[in-house]
């Protein structure tokens, strides 16, 4: 059965096989994130062209305004404080936590919804579910 691309995306999974790993390792963590430069199971670069992820960047702003819109609206409620340094403190501990999630998913994000180079092959799940793989 084929995977959905929402699911291959959060399971960091590969846009064109949907089954190699895009990523090694977990989001968080004590080693550093790791991206191989092509698929070990269907061998796509993922760097379709030099500078490709510089557009993850904006990925990773839009993930950032709402993260910090989100906890900005969330502190003003709950602590109904007028001090800028409680939403400086809050906001800057959010972008420091959430930067290796907004690295990860900002690039599948692109890989998966925003390149339209790249494209879904099912014959690589049914050559893993037939076994000829």
């Amino acid at each position: 059965m084929a995977t959905s691309r929402f699911t291959a995306m959060v399971q960091s999974k590969c846009p064109k096989c949907r089954i190699g790993k895009v990523f090694e390792g977990p989001v968080y963590g004590f080693k550093k994130q790791k991206m191989p430069e092509h698929c070990p199971h269907c061998g796509l670069k993922f760097e379709v062209e030099p500078g490709y992820f510089y557009a993850a960047m904006y990925v990773s702003y839009a993930f950032s305004v709402g993260e910090v819109v989100t906890l900005g609206l969330a502190t003003a409620m709950l602590t109904k404080s007028e001090s800028p340094w409680v939403y400086v403190s809050v906001l800057f501990a959010a972008i420091l936590i959430f930067a290796p999630f907004n690295l990860r998913y900002s690039r599948l994000v692109l890989l998966h919804y925003l390149s339209p180079k790249i494209v879904y092959n099912p014959f690589y799940q049914e050559a893993l579910d037939k076994g000829m793989d």
